[in-house]
């Protein structure tokens, strides 16, 4: 359990490190940007009441806006929920949902250790842990996010053998967890969950293993008839 909250707290310091170093490197726009503020500040008082409505802006609970001054990131972070303001001409916003997204994961085949296709599917829980990181870091998380989990779980399965997928659905999962987490923290992003959903097996190897179960039915009901 130690272990664990020393992991999470230095990730959390990553991140801000990360999150820190993408707001403050090169974050003077110059004297021509300054000069470009100036003149857009100065044609918001020069229309005011009618410009204030270009520069008030508002996102909902559940999201958080990033702002590009002249491209560059604004120092603070992102905003929100709420009223924020921006200068018109000079500044410009990307809104970010934070609330927990779900996807499925399309039915993969999969060659287990001991040779045996199966087609397995899933589902993730993910959200945007940190918005700077998720618009700076990633052209798009979700499409990111979900590539990854198909390959997560191609390369999961590939080292388990096919009794091991079919009992320990629940170990899988959290290795696939923990990894999609550990690869999507340069993103901002934060895997909730991962459940295997369903495991498909070939057609003739159902078959087999229906025929060996009752074959051992068959020898048990023998069994005890015999001792009866």
């Amino acid at each position: 359990m130690a272990n664990d909250n020393e992991d999470v707290a230095m990730k959390e310091a990553r991140r801000r490190e990360r999150q820190s170093a993408l707001e403050n490197a090169d974050s003077d726009i110059g004297l021509c940007g300054w000069l470009l503020v100036a003149l857009s500040l100065l044609f918001v008082v020069a229309t005011l009441p009618i410009s204030i409505w270009m520069c008030i802006k508002i996102v909902k609970e559940y999201e958080r806006a990033i702002i590009f001054r002249l491209g560059r990131i604004l120092r603070g972070g992102a905003k929100g929920p709420g009223l924020f303001f921006i200068v018109p001409c000079t500044d410009s916003f990307i809104n970010v949902d934070m609330r927990t997204i779900t996807f499925d994961i399309p039915p993969q085949e999969v060659l287990t250790k001991d040779s045996v296709t199966v087609s397995v599917d899933g589902v993730v829980y993910y959200r945007v842990q940190n918005a700077t990181l998720a618009v700076a870091n990633i052209t798009n998380a979700d499409a990111a996010t979900r590539l990854l989990a198909q390959t997560t779980l191609r390369n999961v399965l590939g080292t388990k053998n096919l009794a091991e997928i079919l009992s320990d659905r629940e170990e899988i999962a959290h290795s696939m967890q923990s990894t999609l987490d550990d690869a999507t923290d340069d993103w901002g992003i934060k895997v909730e969950r991962v459940e295997i959903k369903d495991v498909k097996l070939p057609l003739q190897l159902q078959r087999a293993m229906a025929a060996e179960a009752e074959a051992s039915r068959e020898a048990r009901a023998k069994g005890s008839a015999t001792l009866s």
